[in-house]
């Protein structure tokens, strides 16, 4: 049976289940997957030399990894070229591309060290994610940036902030689509603190003066991201999940959940609808944490599934924004962005093609056998046939033939660097 008899044969199943696979199949189409930058070189950037710092860590030494913004960016297309659907770029601010010998720290930094990324992605017809960069620097002072006591240090991050906001609004003006502005840091102690109040002060404070830099709302849109630990900083942070609740219900701004800075068996699609209650939008940062914010590729796992489902349940598809956030250096890294890429669109996809009328019909009349009975069948239901016409439809590879691709650009190209 060809791919094409197969979907026909799918939308006729699902359509016995009141589902419309063409819908489907343009919702998720039209749904932008962000894909982050640092997969593509170990989260090293282009602003210093020095190592990976301020609570994260990558592991792994797989040849090949991006060096300069041109290898990074051939990387990406590769990568590009083999995923369906719609993508943004993101970025963080260590990633601005600066003129030979040029030196400007993230404090000063403009939009004209991004204008690079910006004819990438206007080429590609891409909008543009951004993060400033609050670790690898050494104005981290004592494992603290935004929330350090030391007023020049959390003058310099500050500004970075600030800085970062016209860069924001400068992509969106350029790319003429909104730009998700995440502001994370892994401030925090190794050791138990003293004073757990005094940090969270200044930080509240901190980023208060951060998004008071003007800018228009209607293109950028800053969102906050929690951490549950950092590595070196296992006792405390600053910027935990219940500061940012708050903050984010507080000033009705978006807030950002990232799947690998809870612990494994806490359900991330649980906070959806709660979280979709007090704030206006979401920004899902989707990874694997096997051991907590182990940050390993993503893949089409339960919790994912979950995930993808609870939005699509919630009829959050137009409040919640999702980009991709590991980094594994053990393996092809280009393959580590197909995998993925592909995969979060599997699980979107999935759940977009849930008979979820007759599942809410079947709960509100109380027939709990019927929608368990339901919700089991729907993983036999021939969803594969419809996500290989999606591949189809954008001209990628189907299954597993973007493997050879992968390998021969291996062949032809990283593994010569």
């Amino acid at each position: 049976m060809t791919n094409k008899e197969r979907f026909e044969s799918a939308k006729e199943i699902y359509a016995s289940y009141g589902v419309d696979v063409e819908t489907a199949l343009q919702t998720c189409m039209e749904a932008p997957v962000s894909l982050h930058c640092w997969q593509g070189d170990d989260v090293i950037g282009f602003d210093h030399d020095g190592p990976l710092t301020g609570g994260i860590q990558t592991t792994g030494d797989y040849p090949g990894k991006a060096k300069n913004p041109e290898q990074l960016m051939q990387d990406m297309d590769k990568a590009l070229s083999l995923m369906p659907g719609k993508k943004k770029l993101n970025l963080h601010a260590c990633y601005g591309i600066f003129e030979p010998g040029e030196f400007v720290d993230r404090d000063k930094i403009e939009p004209k060290h991004f204008k690079k990324w910006v004819d990438f992605a206007k080429e590609r017809n891409m909008g543009i994610d951004f993060n400033p960069t609050f670790f690898s620097h050494p104005r981290v002072k004592d494992g603290l940036t935004l929330s350090s006591p030391d007023e020049e240090t959390r003058r310099f991050w500050i500004n970075h902030g600030k800085a970062c906001i016209r860069i924001s609004q400068y992509f969106a003006e350029e790319t003429g689509v909104p730009c998700v502005m995440n502001i994370w840091t892994g401030d925090g102690y190794k050791d138990i603190p003293a004073d757990r109040m005094g940090p969270r002060m200044r930080y509240k404070e901190s980023i208060e003066e951060i998004l008071a830099e003007p800018f228009d709302s209607d293109k950028v849109k800053p969102c906050v991201e929690s951490k549950v630990f950092g590595i070196g900083l296992e006792s405390y942070t600053v910027g935990s999940n219940d500061f940012y609740t708050a903050y984010a219900s507080k000033r009705d701004m978006m807030i950002t959940l990232d799947t690998g800075h809870f612990h494994p068996t806490e359900s991330v699609a649980d906070k959806v609808s709660s979280m979709l209650l007090f704030v206006p939008e979401l920004m899902l940062h989707v990874s694997r944490p096997i051991r907590w914010d182990s940050d390993h590729v993503t893949i089409m796992d339960d919790p994912t599934l979950d995930l993808f489902s609870e939005i699509v349940r919630a009829g959050a598809l137009n409040r919640v924004h999702y980009g991709l956030d590991y980094f594994d250096g053990t393996l092809n890294r280009i393959g580590a962005y197909v995998i993925g890429s592909r995969a979060a669109q599997k699980c979107m996809l999935r759940a977009l093609l849930e008979p979820t009328d007759t599942l809410r019909r079947y709960e509100l009349n109380d027939q709990k056998f019927q929608r368990l009975g339901l919700l089991e069948e729907c993983k036999n239901l021939p969803w594969n046939a419809v996500y290989d016409m999606f591949c189809l439809k954008n001209n990628v590879p189907v299954g597993e033939s973007y493997i050879a691709s992968v390998e021969q650009y291996e062949k032809e190209v990283t593994s010569k660097r």
